[in-house]
């Protein structure tokens, strides 16, 4: 059912209600109105009579029959349509005139406060009576003058009220439906038609973008001002909905595609170890009588391709984590802290390496800590297995310093360095140099996390005659602005070039 319809139907059922309830609150009002015009108009008559009465009973009390006369017409004259009954000095009635209950013990026998109500056989009176002193020499009690007038005519017009008032009642329900849906038509227009836009969106015809068909700007659907508030409030909270249900398509979509290139790229990288332990393990198949040295040799090569698998596999899964990764992953991390905390792992893991760190007490970056944690580790490992020259253990020196806005993080290492025109391509996945015991993927992770923190990576020549310097800049965080936003997303499991 249709709000403007179902709008006029509770307008069809609340109006007359509305109706008879105002009828409920009004009709005792009305009553109590026309009780009163009459109360006053019988005030008002007796005051009118009153000395005329006044002179009836003094005359009657005296014994004049002709002064009494002439009071009674007078008295009739004056009583118009109204009944009137007066009563002597000795109790006798002098006059009764106009409609009153033929029962005239009905009547009240003394003056009270004003009008009283008196029934007979259905009939409503409204009585007044008022004393009249008696006047005459002899003294006696005085006598009373009662004015009456029928209910009927005040019950008739309260009747009446009632009957517009169901009379308005039942012609405001069709009415009342009618304005009610007129004006509901009018008001939730706006409504309908952000139900037409929402009807024809189609993320199949949003303009294409990075990680889904919907592209960057969603399925188009801007929110447009209508002057209803509650309808703008529902077209910028459906804008919003498709915006978040946009970006979690794409995420979905770029989890799917790192899902894809990470099997890509693992099935192809691991073809080649796979294929040597395969052999290796053929060969010892086949020679259960190998001699010890080629036996012993055979395995150091099993245990190397099962290192080189290992690694290759975390690299790998580790790279697909960075493209991943989120926003609320990042918090304060103090970036000193984990410098010597890499370093120390770093010096169990290549206990003929000497590491010196060269760090302040607190340095403190917004990040994700075990990116952070990755790219030194990789740093530090890539320099301590590169470092070596001639045999010699290498030399890694660590340096962690505040450049003004930056942090700046420098490892220097002792070995043959890197010629100049490969330094940007090292950064590539897979790159390694012959017989490098690496996945290739270090330096990929290295550059993946300083993008990650919107910071950089290159590799340079450190001060010393020979070696390599590898040197990354990270935003420090400042006072106006304690966090950071995440870069683009970009693929660093599917893409080939830095």
């Amino acid at each position: 059912m249709r709000l403007s319809t179902r709008i006029a139907l509770w307008a069809a059922a609340v109006v007359p209600l509305l109706v008879l309830l105002a009828g409920l609150l009004l009709l005792p009002l009305v009553g109590r109105d026309l009780r009163h015009q009459q109360d006053a108009r019988l005030n008002d008559r007796a005051a009118a009579l009153l000395p005329g009465v006044r002179a009836l009973v003094t005359a009657d009390s005296r014994g004049r029959p002709k002064v009494e006369q002439n009071q009674q017409r007078k008295v009739v004259d004056a009583a118009l349509d109204l009944g009137v009954r007066v009563t002597g000095t000795d109790g006798g009635v002098l006059l009764f005139v106009g409609p009153q209950p033929e029962g005239p013990g009905l009547l009240p026998t003394e003056p009270g406060g004003g009008p009283v109500t008196v029934r007979e056989h259905g009939t409503a009176w409204r009585v007044l009576t008022v004393a009249v002193g008696g006047g005459g020499g002899g003294g006696g009690h005085g006598g009373r003058l009662q004015v009456i007038a029928p209910t009927g005519p005040a019950d008739r017009q309260a009747a009446a009220v009632r009957r517009r008032v169901l009379l308005v009642a039942l012609f405001s329900a069709p009415v009342s439906a009618l304005i009610g849906f007129a004006l509901a038509e009018r008001a939730t227009a706006p409504l309908r038609r952000l139900s037409r836009r929402a009807a024809v969106l189609d993320p199949a015809a949003a303009p294409a973008g990075p990680g889904g068909p919907a592209g960057p700007d969603g399925y188009g659907f801007v929110p447009e001002r209508t002057g209803t508030t509650e309808v703008d409030e529902l077209s910028a909270a459906l804008a919003l909905l498709l915006t978040r249900y946009d970006e979690q398509a794409r995420r979905t979509a770029h989890a799917l595609d790192t899902a894809r290139a990470f099997s890509a790229d693992a099935s192809h990288e691991l073809r080649t170890p796979l294929m040597s332990l395969r052999t290796n393990v053929d060969v010892l198949a086949a020679h259960p009588d190998l001699p010890a040295a080629d036996r012993a040799e055979i395995v150091a090569e099993l245990r190397q391709d099962h290192a080189r698998l290992l690694d290759l596999l975390t690299a790998l899964s580790t790279l697909a984590r960075g493209d991943l990764v989120q926003l609320d992953a990042f918090q304060p991390v103090d970036l000193a802290e984990l410098v010597d905390a890499t370093a120390e792992e770093a010096r169990r893991r290549h206990p003929d390496t000497a590491f010196t760190v060269h760090a302040p007490a607190e340095l403190r970056v917004f990040g994700w800590e075990s990116g952070l944690r990755i790219m030194m580790a990789n740093l530090l490992g890539n320099a301590a297995v590169h470092g070596r020259t001639d045999g010699a253990p290498a030399r890694v020196t660590v340096r962690l310093t505040a450049d003004g806005p930056s942090a700046r993080l420098t490892v220097d290492d002792t070995g043959p360095g890197v010629p100049p025109e490969d330094r940007s391509a090292v950064f590539q996945r897979f790159h390694r140099r012959r017989n490098s015991p690496g996945s290739g993927l270090g330096l990929t992770l290295v550059a993946q996390q300083a993008a990650l923190h919107r910071g950089t990576v290159t590799l340079t020549t450190p001060p010393t005659p020979t070696g390599c310097r590898a040197e990354v800049t990270l935003p420090l965080p400042r006072p106006d602005t304690p966090t950071i936003e995440l870069p683009a997303p970009r693929d660093w499991l599917t893409t080939h070039t830095h």
